[in-house]
């Protein structure tokens, strides 16, 4: 039966009424995110070093991941945080792809930085900071290569999908939702991790919905936990921040897993989707 506005429950907020929508499946690199399969991207928060960012791309796809996160430059509430390695880490990045045949996903903060990360990514990050950043969604909206939208923390579900459009209005429709958490009044974990905006993206918009599980609890055990339940609710793949040694990171250490907590996800994360009949995306 055909999906109308009669036949399906709608939303009206602010005027606007969004029926439900198919799932519009995302090209990345050799990737498919938002096909029948589900999509693990995985890898440090910062490029710290060519051998911590080698040790934990070889150590993320032998486990299991299709994409491989790591920032290159970093958005930080304190002006005196590690702000990534900047222009200086390409050298060795390109190398670290090379050898492991995977794809990248990184922040970009500022839009000087595309025509510099075009060569090197896969995939553009807009993490939560920029998603009102509206000159910075227009230019990669004229971008050939997709775009991960990160919602803010503050931000409404509804202002979430209209950062989006000034993307698609550019001439991209490679868009990825990615739900890492709000600000709300509890304290006890970095953010709260809002399972109704992935139910209400998949259901409302044509965008794949992945998570980053990482952001939003920012407490290492439990991040396994909100990635098995992003899986059960029928997100398209989630985010992960993984490094060799937390307790050495430059950035965001005490949410990072270990290779070896990685690894137990990904088998973890493999029987929750067999349970669901939702094939786990492999290399």
């Amino acid at each position: 039966m055909e999906i109308t506005s009669e036949t399906s429950p709608l939303l009206r907020t602010h005027g606007a009424v969004l029926p439900l929508r198919k799932t519009k499946a995302v090209q990345v690199g050799d990737i498919k995110i938002g096909g029948p399969d589900f999509s693990v991207i995985a890898g440090p928060c910062s490029i710290e070093s060519y051998g911590q960012f080698l040790e934990t791309a070889q150590g993320v796809k032998n486990s299991g991941a299709v994409l491989l996160r790591g920032g290159i430059w970093k958005m930080r509430t304190s002006a005196k945080a590690f702000q990534g390695l900047g222009s200086e880490a390409l050298h060795f990045i390109r190398n670290v792809l090379d050898q492991t045949k995977m794809g990248l996903v990184t922040e970009v903060t500022d839009p000087r930085q595309i025509e510099v990360l075009d060569d090197y990514v896969a995939m553009y990050q807009v993490g939560a900071r920029n998603m009102f950043n509206y000159a910075l969604l227009k230019e990669l909206g004229m971008s050939r290569k997709p775009i991960m939208l990160k919602r803010g923390f503050s931000a409404l579900i509804e202002e979430w999908i209209k950062a989006a459009e000034y993307i698609s209005l550019g001439g991209n429709e490679g868009i990825v939702l990615c739900e890492r958490g709000i600000r709300t009044f509890e304290t006890a974990t970095r953010y709260t991790f809002d399972l109704n905006a992935v139910i209400f993206a998949k259901a409302r918009t044509h965008y794949p919905v992945i998570v980053d599980p990482s952001h939003a609890v920012g407490i290492r055990e439990f991040v396994p936990k909100v990635a098995l339940a992003a899986a059960a609710v029928g997100a398209d793949g989630v985010i992960v921040e993984v490094h060799p040694r937390p307790e050495e990171a430059l950035s965001d250490g005490k949410q990072a897993l270990t290779l070896e907590d990685f690894k137990i996800l990904m088998k973890q994360i493999e029987g929750v989707l067999s349970a669901l009949n939702h094939p786990l995306q492999k290399l």
